[in-house]
């Protein structure tokens, strides 16, 4: 039995997928959702549905009883602070996969742990601070590492189309990992499939290449057929536009200290090279004309 937490996200989604068309695939797949409608029609008929929500402890002490791995993905609540976010969602969750005896969990989680910028890097501090806590009870986890997403170039569609501009807060020039969340899936997947591993540790997943603000802005010019320029903003300028958006302000600061970070190093402590990371097949070219340029022209 595995149990997927937010099978209907981005990468909770195609994980299901993969799991369900897998040459092996297992006896039992159970998922958690607050709303099944959600779930194509194929899908709820090839799985056990939990409904609810995963940060509730009645409704993860069901979907935990009998299940031997685990998918675990925290939606971020940006009206939280990052400790209540990330932590305070998954304590129950860590009580009953103690209680049930839960063999193997697989969590999303980010780079970073053992840099000198982990302890003061927002959301990403609050995110590792969870894979403790999921390893305090017992079980076997992998937290996946992963840098900043394709997936978040999304944001800027509007900008990219109005006015041909794509934003960050990062150095023009910094190279940095970047991956899709289709192999993000994939990693999961390879992992709930092959519980042969045992001990804590994460996986970084990483994109086949390293590539700077000024390298996104010139593929995606390349894809789209028009010219794109990134633009750099302050952090001040972040945190005001993202309290203005209604974000908690603790929140809106563990984004902009979570990006200062990044600017900082975060994400450069792991290598492709290593041998513990899964290999991540997405180029950002491919992902452009794939899922960037139907958005921008939609």
């Amino acid at each position: 039995m595995i149990v997927i937490t937010a099978p209907t996200g981005n990468i909770g989604s195609p994980l299901l997928t993969r799991l369900l068309d897998s040459a092996t695939p297992p006896e039992d797949l159970r998922v958690v959702v607050r709303d099944p409608a959600r779930l194509p029609d194929d899908v709820r008929e090839r799985v056990e549905v939990i409904t609810g929500s995963h940060g509730d402890p009645e409704t993860v002490d069901r979907a935990f009883a009998g299940a031997d791995a685990v998918f675990w993905l925290v939606p971020p609540d940006s009206s939280l602070t990052p400790e209540a976010t990330f932590s305070g969602f998954t304590r129950p969750a860590a009580k009953a996969l103690a209680t049930h005896g839960v063999g193997h969990v697989v969590g999303v989680s980010a780079l970073g742990r053992g840099t000198p910028v982990a302890d003061r890097a927002g959301l990403v501090t609050a995110s590792l601070a969870m894979d403790d806590l999921i390893a305090s009870s017992g079980v076997a986890y992998r937290a996946l590492a992963n840098p900043s997403f394709y997936e978040n170039f999304l944001e800027d569609v509007d900008s990219i189309r109005e006015n041909g501009v794509v934003v960050d807060c990062l150095d023009a020039d910094r190279k940095a990992p970047l991956v899709a969340v289709s192999d993000i899936a994939a990693a999961a997947a390879s992992l709930l499939l092959d519980r042969s591993w045992t001990g804590v540790g994460s996986v970084p997943v990483l994109g086949p290449r390293g590539l700077s603000p000024n390298d996104v802005a010139r593929i995606m010019s390349e894809q789209l057929g028009r010219p794109v320029r990134y633009e750099r903003q302050s952090y001040d300028d972040l945190l005001t536009d993202l309290v203005g958006y209604g974000l908690d302000k603790e929140f809106a600061r563990g984004v902009v200290d979570m990006k200062r970070a990044k600017d900082d190093g975060l994400d450069a402590g792991v290598s492709r090279t290593d041998a513990d990371t899964h290999p991540a097949s997405t180029t950002f070219q491919e992902w452009c004309a794939q899922v960037l340029k139907p958005a921008v022209l939609a």
